[in-house]
């Protein structure tokens, strides 16, 4: 059933010039490929068995980190950051080299397996994590073993809500592939970097 929201939102939509739909090389036209889920699909994301332990063990066989992307169908920050900042072949060029990035809804009902083994749907999981808003990124530690006896928070090492601008973005990320979180907080090394 169509609603009166997404009836005046097509309505705008419609009326708009391209040139108004044009950020970042996505255009009206082309748009977000969205997934079965509703989320947008970025074809470099992790095809994830769900399992994170399995995850951070994959990443890092590959020289890589673990991140999880948590977002929610319709969420617009959620399209700005896919749109504004993973549309950015530059900040997509350096995370794709340093980072696995899981994709993940925080109303979903997939099963994960947490590093504790605990199987929980993505809705329980974001509750587990205190994950209220999206988007929100997560960084996790190297060692999956050593994560086990953690509690949930202590397991990751960096945390963004919310939209970032492209400089804080890959800043972000950044942050967390300079193990810079070891010597300070993120606050501290966008300080530092004039961010």
């Amino acid at each position: 059933m169509l609603s009166r929201r997404k009836l005046i939102t097509a309505a705008v939509a419609a009326s708009l010039p391209p040139a108004a739909m044009a950020v970042s090389g996505v255009t009206r036209a082309e748009g977000l490929k969205l997934g079965e889920d509703g989320l947008p699909h970025v074809e470099w994301f992790l095809q994830s068995l769900l399992e994170l332990a399995d995850d951070v063990s994959l990443a890092a066989q590959n020289g890589k980190r673990l991140a999880v992307m948590w977002e929610l169908r319709g969420c617009p920050y959620c399209h700005e950051t896919h749109v504004k900042n993973l549309g950015d072949p530059t900040i997509a060029s350096y995370i794709r080299e340093r980072f696995e990035v899981v994709q993940l809804n925080v109303a979903g009902d997939r099963t994960v397996v947490d590093f504790d083994g605990e199987k929980l749907t993505e809705r329980r999981l974001a509750e587990k994590y205190g994950v209220r808003f999206t988007p929100t990124f997560q960084f996790f530690g190297e060692d999956a073993e050593a994560m086990k006896a953690k509690k949930p928070r202590d397991r990751e090492v960096a945390r963004a809500q919310g939209y970032l601008e492209p400089k804080h973005f890959v800043a972000l990320f950044r942050f967390v592939a300079e193990k810079a979180y070891e010597k300070g907080t993120l606050r501290d090394y966008l300080r530092a970097q004039g961010a």
